[in-house]
């Protein structure tokens, strides 16, 4: 009992709320494509074949990736069954994980306030809470490289009480672990942050030999881990392209995944709302501050500029590319929150002119969605919408409640507590905004994302559910997707034929194959192969069917 009260209470709370808020109803919805299926569909890979070696998409070598986010949702799997649920499990974890961490490095480099401060605003803002509800890398990608630059953090702290080999070690444990993730970004963003920090710091950073070699053992040993096992076993080519890959993503443009210079600048500030609004005022430097917390502010600084910087070079723009920006945006956030408790400063006018702007930009689309049944008519009106797979896919039988606005008035609650406390009594202003926020964020995935995805994918994949366990062959036509491959269980091919689609179309097939194509491929499909039996159209999609 003595040792219990010994321990901050806090983890446990932060433990617990997190859980509630992260794990329940993650198979609420179907996984999406890309990505989530992407994963998903290698973990299920790896334990219908047993390979745990190597990724695999569809029965192949799936270059693109490393294993351990696979090896995580192949483990969950194992224990709650190849379904939603289990695919975002791991991430779920994460969440809890990283609060818990961000926590405690809140109240180590600062204080108990200024940990929950952090802990608040990263829960409390859009795209940091929603990616724990996923079953993408990013998550774990972006936790290690956080602890690497952390640990680096330790390092290079003058004012640093403890060891320095221990840091050097960690850092490159912790950065291997990101490699081993997602790949080599994490090893170039951590060298990057370095090499800016060492320009700053004129060069005056101390380093030894040993530590050095400390770091580079741990970084080869976690993040060379996986490709030496290829190298030993033969796998060669999985090596060469998994390197071309990575060169082949910052030069080219990912086919439908453009986007304008600015885009990841856009992406951070909107998605990591309200956080980002306060991280504004994080940038100016604070007297206050020790020289252990400065030092902690500029890495963090670095931190986030590199990463806004790298991918907005990178040609491809993905949402979650900057998705590292997180950690540097909330702690800013934190760190002017935390000056505003102290009454050190004030939130000026124009910060919570776009608090309010931002606010109402996000609550009042809920007002619009709760109309939908009634708005939907008019949509539908010829010519309105110009592409025909869209207006196809808003004929789906999706039935909105007309309660959806109370999402939106959860938000404007917090807002308008949020204004009316902002003078006299900030603290439980800021800490009504970031509840009501989380509230939006979950409510919304509940009950809007789930409605959204019966638009958009929900009859493709609960066509491919009716082939589960069928001796047939499944492909799609005209668009990429991994949704068949997943929701079939797809067991494992071993004819190479199977996987050629002009065979499948028109050889001498053993065995009948299904297909799916969107419905403006329909008419050109139908020429071309005039043995495709249309079995069925609905919200955009059409169901054919080829008989051997």
């Amino acid at each position: 009992m003595k040792l219990l009260t010994q321990i901050d209470r806090n983890y446990l709370i932060i433990f617990v709320l997190s859980s509630l808020i992260f794990i329940p109803f993650l198979g609420q919805v179907h996984l999406f494509d890309w990505d989530e299926i992407n994963f998903a569909e290698s973990a299920r890979e790896m334990l219908v074949s047993g390979d745990f070696l190597t990724v695999q998409i569809n029965f192949e070598a799936f270059w693109e990736k490393p294993p351990l986010f696979i090896w995580m949702q192949a483990l969950s799997m194992s224990i709650f069954g190849v379904n939603e649920f289990a695919a975002r499990f791991p991430n779920a974890i994460c969440g809890i994980a990283t609060l818990l961490i961000l926590y405690a490095i809140g109240k180590k480099t600062s204080n108990k306030q200024f940990g929950i401060i952090w802990v608040l605003a990263y829960a409390g803002s859009i795209l940091p809470f929603l990616y724990f509800k996923t079953g993408i890398i990013d998550p774990w990608f972006n936790l290690f490289i956080f602890l690497g630059i952390y640990f680096a953090i330790n390092y290079t702290d003058s004012d640093f009480v403890g060891s320095k080999s221990v840091q050097a070690t960690l850092a490159g444990l912790a950065i291997g672990l990101g490699i081993l993730t997602k790949g080599p970004v994490a090893l170039l963003i951590f060298a990057i942050v370095g090499i800016v920090l060492l320009i700053i710091k004129r060069f005056k950073i101390k380093f030894t030999l040993k530590e050095i070699a400390l770091f580079t053992i741990a970084l080869i040993l976690t993040g060379g881990f996986w490709f030496i096992l290829q190298i030993m076993v033969g796998n060669y080519t999985i090596l060469a392209d998994f390197i071309e890959y990575q060169i082949r993503l910052f030069k080219t443009q990912d086919a439908g995944h453009g986007g304008f210079l600015l885009y990841h600048f856009v992406v951070v500030f909107l998605g990591v709302f309200p956080a980002s609004v306060f991280a504004l005022g994080g940038f100016r430097k604070q007297k206050e501050l020790s020289t252990s917390e400065d030092h902690f502010r500029l890495i963090m600084v670095i931190l986030l500029l590199t990463v806004l910087i790298l991918f907005t070079i990178v040609k491809t723009k993905i949402l979650h590319y900057s998705s590292l920006a997180y950690f540097p945006v909330t702690y800013l956030a934190a760190r002017f929150i935390n000056s505003v408790l102290k009454k050190e400063q004030r939130i000026p006018m124009w910060q919570n002119s776009l608090i309010a702007f931002l606010g109402f930009s996000l609550a009042l689309p809920m007002f619009g969605i709760s109309m939908f049944n009634k708005i939907k008519p008019w949509l539908l009106q010829e010519g309105r919408i110009k592409d025909d797979f869209a207006v196809a896919n808003l004929g789906a039988d999706v039935v909105w409640t007309g309660f959806e606005f109370i999402i939106g008035l959860i938000l404007l609650f917090g807002l308008f507590h949020y204004f009316r406390k902002a003078n006299k009594t900030p603290k439980q202003g800021l800490l009504v905004l970031s509840i009501s926020s989380i509230l939006y964020i979950n409510l919304t995935l509940l009950f809007v994302i789930t409605k959204v995805e019966g638009y958009t994918q929900n009859a493709a994949i609960e066509f491919y559910k009716t082939l589960q366990n069928k001796d047939v062959y499944i492909e799609t036509l005209g668009f990429k997707s991994y949704a068949h491959l997943f929701y079939t269980q797809k067991k494992e091919v071993e004819e190479h034929r199977s996987r050629n689609k002009d065979w499948l179309l028109k050889g001498d097939i053993d065995k009948d194959a299904y297909f799916v194509s969107k419905i403006t491929s329909m008419d050109n499909l139908l020429k071309l192969y005039p043995t495709l039996l249309v079995l069925e159209e609905k919200n955009g999609f059409v169901f054919y069917k080829r008989k051997h």
